[in-house]
């Protein structure tokens, strides 16, 4: 029986590497592993998920208008589809959450959808906020704070390294304009 899987950080902690990792080994056992990717991060080029490790696949693309379901019943019209990858699955919508509900309850198909928990003001994104109360399953990857906590908040910084504390939800951006944080440091410096 196929789950909705979201697995949730802070920046840096290996979502992307985690998911090419599970990508590869469904392809490793012959199976379609179909990835999807927000078009807003290009990073690192249209229809690619890279990790930071060097690790990367392409990708098909997402914007808020693509209808998730006829996403993958295209696919399927030309083969069969193992496993649903979702990177940056921040950036989803709810009708696109439940799309992928469908995909999961009604194809049978497995979602695992990667993306970020909190915004750099500490409020949850749009899809992570339905992942977060719909999904099977919730596994939060870990990284850490400068101090050696668990990494929870991600604080974002301006091009003279001063904290931003307002501004668009969306600024995509890397280690030059985010970092992850513990609660402790995160309220410090933000609330």
């Amino acid at each position: 029986m196929a789950q909705l899987y979201f697995y949730y950080s802070a920046m840096n902690a290996g979502k992307s590497t985690s998911l090419l990792q599970s990508a590869y080994n469904y392809a490793e056992r012959g199976m379609n592993a179909e990835i999807f990717t927000a078009a807003l991060d290009d990073r690192f080029g249209q229809g690619k998920v890279a990790s930071r490790i060097g690790l990367e696949s392409s990708a098909h693309l997402f914007t808020p208008k693509t209808n998730m379901q006829s996403a993958i019943e295209v696919l399927l019209a030309k083969g069969k589809v193992d496993c649903l990858f979702i990177d940056e699955a921040q950036f989803l919508t709810k009708q696109q959450v439940q799309q992928l509900i469908y995909i999961v309850d009604k194809l049978n198909i497995p979602v695992l959808a990667y993306g970020l928990r909190t915004d750099f003001l500490a409020e949850t994104f749009e899809g992570s906020r339905y992942l977060l109360a719909w999904a099977d399953k919730m596994i939060e990857l870990k990284t850490i704070c400068h101090c050696g906590r668990k990494a929870t908040f991600v604080v974002r910084i301006d091009e003279n390294g001063q904290v931003v504390k307002e501004g668009e939800q969306v600024e995509v951006g890397g280690n030059d304009r985010y970092e992850s944080m513990c609660r402790l440091h995160f309220a410090e410096l933000v609330w």
